[in-house]
């Protein structure tokens, strides 16, 4: 649903609402037939590495779906799994969370449920329905059947229920070898769903847990242990991807076996593909492991540090998100168009500022020797907050802003013979150029118009060209890390494969003394090169680093869709 906020005479507020996405119309029903008194969410990522923008999405429509309501959203870590699990993951998912700007009801782990899992477990051996398998994974891979012919039941299905609670309990207490047995569920080796083929329920698996040590030695399957956190926390509506569309018969048939009063109701919806970007836990952690990022918070990775290094801010990743919509087929979505929701964000509200990323020198030859005089550049177009910058004989461009013969009529940058005004300063003319032994231009030479001051009474003449630079004596060095995407999709081959070769480059340039106001993470735009921001690790007022969030041009084509199907 949205809501449309309209202000009456007693400048209160009233709500009116109207259906705008599958799953708040089933909620709506929901409610509309007393199912459900309340809302109630949850996010449950799994600890085992860096959220990345995809799930942001799910994290998006769990915490938003809640608001919505005026219900809560917990958060539960699904550790039900200790082989790649670690603290480091959990400190990092909060951290993520809380930088979007969401705060969670109850915070929850999967392992706190252990005992009450293995309850359960031994409540449905004793109703027949749960049994000690003695298969190994390929034996049981064999047994399972395909989606065209049916499965064949395991030689140790009809075991007693007395053999079954003995095996589970040995199993429990580390008799056995990991895979030795698993506890499955007994339910239908013909079934046309894969899903409910005798699934697993509980396996072994001899490693220290990061929030019970050494306690357990078994562990419950997902597909077991979620429906039951969901019914104990009183989730209304479980809201998952669609690959788990399938497993929703057995998500409702835990809930009902155990015998929960409480039942939530699982509803999926699709995930999120974005062109040139890498949305696999697995593949992410391979490039960190392999060391071809700088780690999870590198500013080409799709993760949510990795974005937030480099730039890109809760408000346009929301935007972005909320753009894209909740749908129920999977889509491809341009990456044109979160850029273009970062952008829209930043240029509201990023400070201006001028910075040279590739310099070449420009001097001011009929500019007073050891003179330095002070300007002012605004902070926001429009606004009345301005700070210092200053001005002297020697400056600073851009390499690009220069050519030393004008290539044709449409070129208004600065070449010799031509005019430009400086940014805040001077109409400028360049006379000539001196260059270095290889023949590579030196310095730039020129001269300027004393009464072409900007912002001066008399300063009426006009250039068609303007160009930013910095003042030589007082700009400080800058390390500019400029981005690319970290895959390129029209590559051929496994994602390795598809790297991008050119996804980093690193330049040197100045940037004005204003910077030095700036903390880490701060987010400006260089005038006329892009939206930059101080590096949140490297960036130090003897150290100046920035990473480029984007660029000033927009490549997004409204008119064309956000989503390609």
């Amino acid at each position: 649903m949205s809501e449309i906020l309209v202000n009456n005479e007693a400048n209160e507020n009233e709500t009116v609402s109207k259906a705008e996405n599958f799953i708040q119309e089933f909620i709506d029903e929901d409610l509309k037939e007393g199912k459900y008194t309340y809302v109630k969410t949850r996010f449950p990522p799994e600890p085992n590495g860096y959220l990345h923008i995809g799930h942001a999405k799910a994290l998006w429509i769990d915490f938003s779906t809640a608001e919505k309501y005026g219900g809560k959203c917990n958060l539960r870590f699904d550790d039900t799994n200790p082989a790649k699990e670690d603290e480091e993951f959990v400190d990092a998912i909060m951290e993520d969370i809380h930088w979007l700007g969401y705060d969670w009801d109850k915070l929850c782990y999967g392992s706190s449920y252990f005992d009450q899992c293995y309850e359960l477990a031994v409540k449905l051996i004793k109703k027949g329905v749960a049994y000690v398998d003695d298969l190994t994974k390929d034996e049981m891979r064999e047994y399972r059947g395909t989606l065209t012919e049916p499965g064949k039941n395991s030689p140790y299905r009809d075991r007693s229920v007395e053999e079954n609670l003995d095996l589970f309990e040995r199993m429990k207490n580390g008799e056995f070898e990991d895979g030795a047995k698993t506890l499955r569920a007994k339910i239908d080796m013909s079934s046309p769903n894969m899903n409910m083929r005798d699934p697993a329920l509980y396996r072994i698996l001899h490693l220290k847990h990061h929030q019970t040590g050494d306690k357990w030695c078994i562990y419950p399957m997902y597909d077991f242990a979620h429906p039951i956190q969901d019914a104990i926390e009183g989730i209304t509506h479980s809201l998952c991807s669609l690959e788990y569309e399938a497993h929703r018969p057995l998500y409702n048939w835990v809930v009902e076996q155990c015998e929960f009063e409480h039942k939530p109701r699982q509803i999926e919806f699709a995930r999120m593909n974005i062109t040139d970007t890498i949305m696999s836990k697995r593949y992410l952690r391979a490039l960190v492991e392999q060391g071809y990022v700088d780690g999870w918070d590198d500013p080409r990775m799709p993760t949510l540090c990795g974005m937030r290094r480099r730039g890109y801010t809760p408000t346009a990743i929301k935007d972005f998100l909320s753009r894209a919509g909740v749908a129920k087929a999977d889509s491809v979505i341009d990456f044109s168009m979160l850029e273009h929701c970062v952008r829209e964000d930043l240029n509201a509200h990023a400070k201006r500022l001028m910075g040279v990323v590739d310099p070449v020198k420009l001097v001011i030859e009929d500019y007073p020797e050891g003179k330095t005089e002070t300007l002012y550049a605004e902070d926001l177009p429009g606004s009345e907050e301005k700070h210092e910058v200053s001005f002297s004989r020697e400056l600073y461009i851009e390499k690009e802003d220069f050519m030393e013969v004008r290539p044709n009529s449409k070129y208004f940058r600065l070449y010799v013979g031509g005019e430009v005004r400086l940014k805040n300063a001077y109409i400028i003319k360049c006379e000539r150029v001196e260059k270095d032994d290889n023949g590579e231009i030196k310095t730039i030479i020129c001269s300027h118009d004393p009464l072409s001051k900007t912002g001066d009474v008399n300063a009426g003449r006009k250039v068609k060209g303007t160009i930013h630079w910095v003042d030589a004596k007082t700009a400080l060095p800058a390390e500019y890390r400029i981005y690319g995407p970290l895959m390129d999709d029209e590559k051929e081959g496994d994602f390795i494969e598809r790297l991008s070769s050119d996804s980093k480059e690193v330049k040197h340039g100045f940037i004005e003394r204003e910077i030095l106001s700036a903390s880490k993470g701060d987010k400006f735009q260089l005038l006329r090169k892009g939206y930059y921001c101080t590096d949140n690790k490297d960036f130090a007022p003897d150290n100046i680093v920035l990473n480029e969030t984007t660029g000033l041009r927009d490549t997004f084509k409204k008119e064309v869709g956000k989503v390609n199907k």
